[in-house]
């Protein structure tokens, strides 16, 4: 297995990943509308998954409940041991996601809900999603998430952190280039936007490539209320944003509004 870069290892070494789309109203959003997406597309169960970088497996979780036969990988043995513990009846084991230790054409669907915001390099970008395209029966479907170009100054903006040194500097730099560095937080982190995750994909080989929009333009808001307000009014948002998304959905303009994108094909 290829090593991952080594502050992307530190960072989830200690960074309660499990949690993540629980512990928050933002994460619960992120989740729901994720799930939502992937059983528009998803063929009928049951059918072979493979979760790449499917961290402690929150999806696979979700997917064998509703029937599907779910293998996960993921560069990070603590989040392998949490997939295993987490969702009883989804294999797990260690893998990357540029070098899939697979035959080719033996699973129905691939995800990559999480590796390609962490591959800096577009070229690395590529060889994830052509690895997916390999491992994918003909006919068969590649869902990859990305994370928005637009997100981070939409964060600093709610949370009233939007500076004039950090438009200038940082969030001109992710909107000019998609790259960062995670020196102010999180980590090493490319953000995508629509039609670059597009691009990627039907580069990659991919087929009949749409993107959606998973928060909706409504994430924001929800992000100030996780912050500012109480629970119950989170909750009443959470629910507002969900139907905002799927409003979002039917016109493509707002797919970028979104703090997360993803990206479907058929190999």
């Amino acid at each position: 297995m290829e090593s991952i870069d080594a502050r992307i290892a530190d960072f989830y070494a200690e960074y309660d990943e499990a949690s993540r789309l629980h512990a928050t109203a933002v994460g619960r959003l992120e989740f729901e509308r994720t799930r939502e997406l992937l059983r528009r597309h998803l063929p009928v169960a049951p059918a072979r998954v493979l979760d790449v970088g499917g961290g402690p497996g929150t999806h696979a979780r979700w997917l064998t409940k509703d029937g599907y036969e779910v293998l996960l990988v993921d560069p990070v043995p603590k989040h392998v041991e949490q997939a295993r513990a987490y969702a009883p009846g989804c294999s797990a084991e260690l893998g990357d996601a540029r070098d899939l230790a697979f035959p080719s054409d033996c699973f129905e669907t691939v995800l990559l809900l999480g590796p390609l915001y962490h591959l800096a390099d577009r070229a690395d970008r590529l060889r994830a999603l052509r690895e997916a395209c390999r491992v994918t029966v003909p006919g068969g479907l590649v869902a990859a998430a990305g994370i928005s170009r637009y997100s981070l100054m939409q964060d600093y903006t709610v949370s009233a952190g939007l500076t004039p040194e950090l438009l200038a500097g940082e969030v001109a730099q992710v909107i000019s280039t998609g790259s960062y560095d995670g020196s102010r937080g999180f980590t090493v982190i490319h953000f995508h936007t629509a039609a670059e995750l597009a691009e990627e994909a039907t580069e990659a080989g991919l087929n009949g490539v749409s993107v959606h929009g998973i928060e909706g333009p409504g994430w924001a808001y929800v992000v100030a209320a996780d912050r500012y307000a109480s629970q119950k009014v989170a909750g009443a948002l959470l629910a507002d944003a969900i139907t905002t998304a799927r409003l979002a959905d039917e016109h493509c303009a707002l797919v970028d509004a979104s703090s997360h994108v993803l990206a479907v094909g058929t190999v």
